[in-house]
């Protein structure tokens, strides 16, 4: 409830800024976090996501972009390394130590997207509840980050034979809210997205197994995201836009 009631006063506040529907460019950074479902889910945990976007928004509203994303976790559930692990679960470096190994989650995105901004009631008719979809590639896998360099088995190229790198085509969905103010700093854009990948391993082998990954896999993603955007018009737009 307040956080309809804030948006609601910032919207009226807009209103005072900005009297009508303009085109804009719009550029911004979010950040957000996102749990797995389907076939990610036997892999992964939840992540954190950060990225960059440049979005087009027409006089009706219609809105045109181009997005990446940056996805990073701790959790991989996926177990790797057990071949190389000994009797008491360690993985050992090449002096017959504990080896100091971080196994993390790499997500990388890239998309188009289009949609559109429908106002609330008589507010600010550039902000509103927001929808749109997108269209591009999406990647994960999983990083092996052998903080002595002692692991020989990981060393160098060696360590794409067990980082499941995956990738294919993407796509997805997101709904919020839009805000924008005639006052360039305070812009933002916040809502939930979902996605849907359809994927394939690009290693021909994986080494802890000894065999070849030709499962196709159905990966997704849902999420709370958060951004800032800042419009690139030189003046108040109420100075020379009109309807």
């Amino acid at each position: 409830m307040r956080l309809v009631v804030l948006l609601v006063c910032l919207s009226l506040f807009g209103k005072a800024q900005i009297d009508s529907a303009i085109a804009i460019p719009l550029v911004g950074i979010h950040f957000g976090g996102q749990l797995p479902f389907g076939d990610m889910a036997n892999r992964f945990g939840g992540n954190l996501q950060a990225g960059g976007t440049f979005m087009f928004k027409t006089k009706k509203n219609w809105i045109y972009g181009l997005e990446f994303n940056y996805g990073f976790g701790r959790n991989v559930r996926e177990d790797v390394l057990k071949q190389l692990k000994n009797s008491d679960g360690f993985v050992t470096d090449n002096e017959g130590f504990p080896a100091d190994i971080r196994i993390t989650e790499r997500i990388v995105n890239l998309q188009f997207t289009v949609g559109r901004v429908f106002k609330l009631a008589n507010l600010n008719p550039n902000s509103g509840l927001m929808v749109s979809a997108g269209a591009g590639y999406l990647q994960h896998k999983i990083r092996l980050y052998d903080a002595q360099g002692k692991i020989a088995a990981i060393k160098g190229d060696l360590a794409h034979g067990y980082d499941r790198l995956t990738s294919g085509l993407c796509l997805s969905q997101f709904i919020g809210y839009l805000f924008i103010s005639g006052n360039k700093f305070l812009n933002f854009y916040t809502g939930f997205e979902f996605y849907e990948a359809f994927t394939t391993s690009v290693r021909k082998v994986n080494y802890d197994t000894g065999l070849r990954d030709t499962q196709k896999r159905f990966d997704m993603l849902g999420g709370f995201r958060i951004g800032w955007i800042l419009p690139l018009y030189s003046k108040k737009p109420n100075e020379y836009y009109y309807d």
